[in-house]
């Protein structure tokens, strides 16, 4: 009776609940799949993590590239990749700059992902997965900026700032209700207004609560950089919202027009006016430290205080500087997509997490590691919630896949992509 009952049960777990034909219970998983998983696959993937760093340090070599490569060439070819290398121990840096292994990983899984699932979106319209691609890199370019913001702070002054998530929302409100002030003006008139109010909230936040544990008048400074940063996000965040309510707001749109077709890409004007407001930026910044006396002095702090104030640098105004341009990065950054999303005074929590896992993934204190980590999340987030076999869930697990992308950097190469070891 009982063997009868649970298989009663198992059949009608086969159904659905309103009247629709019976479910195919079995699990069909694709042969090519299975030759996969042996011949390659996260179990090779591991092994060429765990190996080929300890075969480059028994021989002397460098193996800061070893434990990324090991990974990538394990899970895509398994001992075909793995056995030269374990043989020969190449030059790998050639090989982690050129992006090979990372290319033919995402290639490998993307026939995986098209075995399992042949009547995705992704696997049979094309033209949906350029326009994913574009609306990742668009979104992706605002994620660089507002991790930009953050990692010029943390470079500078050695500080994580808790608070840039609630910077980016006061940026968005600000531009909101300057352009409810000024109906006539286009949106973009309003990202320098947001830009301007975050960036003197800034220096005025910094000079008063933070230079003290920077001249030493602070016993504990690190602890005390938390709650302080930790302290003013909860300020910002209940300031605004005991002003302006819990209600959503969203700002007019850059542009009337819904969708700009470019060939076979079928493209959102105002993310794409947001994603350009974030490339503008990001080239005015690295011309700022790379093509300026200014820009000079901030990576000469960055790199060593002591010898920067030798040669005339002052390091205070130097970290002022970095929070006020990293706060009015992100202040900019929410004013370029509060007429894209629609707005919330928690929206900032978010943001700050995103902030921090493109910053690691990219290399704590890497302005270029930063901008291609936004890239890469933009991406991941875009594709995976695109892509994802059920539409309905893919959209609220677009943080995850970002975070999964961030778990394997972790214990492939912890430092980031652009990091370096301490």
């Amino acid at each position: 009776m009982r063997r009868e009952a649970n298989s009663h049960a198992s059949r009608l777990m086969c159904y659905d609940w309103i009247d629709k034909p019976p479910k195919d219970c079995s699990m069909n998983i694709h042969p090519i799949v299975i030759i996969w998983l042996l011949c390659a696959g996260p179990a090779w993937g591991a092994l060429g993590a765990w190996s080929l760093p300890r075969i480059y340090r028994r021989k002397g070599l460098e193996d800061a590239p070893a434990r990324f490569i090991g990974g990538m060439a394990g899970l895509t070819l398994g001992p075909l990749a793995l056995a030269p290398l374990w043989r020969f121990t190449p030059d790998l840096r050639r090989w982690y700059w050129s992006g090979g292994t990372g290319v033919l990983v995402a290639i490998e899984l993307y026939g995986v992902f098209a075995l399992l699932n042949p009547n995705n979106l992704c696997v049979i319209n094309i033209g949906y997965v350029t326009d994913q691609v574009a609306n990742g890199l668009t979104i992706g370019f605002i994620y660089a900026l507002i991790a930009i913001g953050l990692t010029l702070i943390y470079s500078v002054q050695g500080v994580v700032s808790f608070a840039h998530g609630q910077f980016y929302m006061l940026g968005g409100y600000v531009s909101y209700y300057f352009l409810q002030l000024f109906v006539d003006v286009n949106p973009i008139v309003g990202i320098p207004v947001a830009g301007l109010a975050t960036m003197l909230i800034g220096f005025a936040f910094e000079r008063l609560f933070l230079r003290p544990m920077h001249q030493g008048r602070i016993e504990r400074a690190g602890e005390y950089a938390i709650l302080i940063t930790f302290g003013l996000g909860f300020f910002l965040e209940y300031t605004v919202l005991a002003a302006v309510g819990p209600f959503s707001q969203k700002a007019p749109a850059f542009t009337l027009m819904r969708v700009l077709n470019i060939g076979p890409l079928s493209l959102l004007p105002n993310r794409l006016v947001a994603g350009g407001v974030g490339i503008l930026l990001t080239l005015a910044l690295l011309y700022l430290l790379y093509r300026t006396w200014l820009g000079k002095a901030l990576r000469a702090v960055s790199m060593d205080k002591q010898a920067a104030a030798v040669v005339g640098i002052n390091p205070l105004t130097m970290n002022t500087l970095s929070f006020g341009i990293g706060t009015m990065l992100a202040g900019m950054a929410g004013a370029a997509l509060i007429p894209v999303f629609t707005w919330v005074p928690w929206v900032g929590g978010p943001s700050a997490i995103r902030s921090f896992v493109i910053i690691v993934l990219g290399g704590m204190g890497s302005v270029p590691g930063a901008f291609i980590g936004g890239l890469i999340i933009g991406l991941v987030e875009a594709l995976g919630a695109g892509c994802y076999p059920d539409p309905s869930k893919g959209a609220a697990y677009k943080t995850a896949f970002g975070l999964v992308i961030f778990a394997v950097m972790l214990l492939l190469r912890p430092t980031g992509l652009f990091g370096r070891e301490s």
